[in-house]
């Protein structure tokens, strides 16, 4: 077990008071759960790295005489990932390898369940792994109740009417807030009908 994995253990017993409250078997297959990679950076509790982390090696130079030694870090990039059973965007740092992983899934809520949790190598991976089993779980269990199309009918009635009178809303508000001038077409209308009337007038006087 990874170095990173131990002390995520070390923790949980210290929170739990000891292996002395815990049944028979329960460690093990909570050391199974645990990521088994080897995390270098600290930031990458923060964020998906998807296994990229920092690389030691030696950089030879192009006679091939002199070594240096040196790190290749990985392309970090912080990403908005919409997440369709949160219903909103999540805000998180990734690498471009995972950015391919979460493509190749189909999005980041497949990519996370898809992903067991011993191969899941950061902290918030986790974290948005449980929340997001935990909600279809909830989903799983809730009853789905369809309605008559009559209900469905009167109901994209409804919405169509509230969508109509908030357009009237906001269009008298508009009128209000910056005036209003009626159209050049409304105003020739509004000159020829007064034209006709006046003519009327006249032919009835005469």
């Amino acid at each position: 077990m990874a170095f990173r994995s131990k002390e995520m253990v070390k923790k949980i017993m210290k929170k739990i008071g000891g292996d002395k409250n815990l049944d028979p078997g329960v460690k093990e297959s909570l050391k199974k759960c645990l990521p088994d990679s080897k995390v270098v950076m600290s930031r990458a509790h923060r964020g998906i790295y998807a296994g990229r982390h920092i690389q030691f090696g030696n950089q030879v130079s192009e006679k091939g005489g002199n070594k240096t030694r040196r790190n290749w870090k990985p392309n970090v990039q912080e990403k908005r990932l919409f997440s369709y059973i949160l219903d909103r965007h999540i805000r998180v740092k990734v690498t471009t390898h995972a950015l391919r992983c979460i493509d190749k899934a189909g999005g980041i809520d497949e990519y996370l369940l898809k992903t067991p949790y011993r191969k899941m190598d950061t902290e918030m991976g986790i974290l948005w792994k449980s929340k997001m089993e935990k909600m279809y779980e909830e989903l799983g269990n809730m009853e789905v109740v369809f309605f008559p199309q009559e209900e469905e009918d009167k109901l994209a009635n409804e919405f169509k009417e509230m969508r109509t009178e908030q357009r009237v809303a906001r269009r008298d508000t508009r009128r209000n807030a910056y005036g209003w001038s009626p159209k050049p077409e409304e105003i020739e209308d509004e000159s020829e009908d007064v034209e006709t009337s006046h003519h009327e007038e006249l032919v009835a006087h005469s």
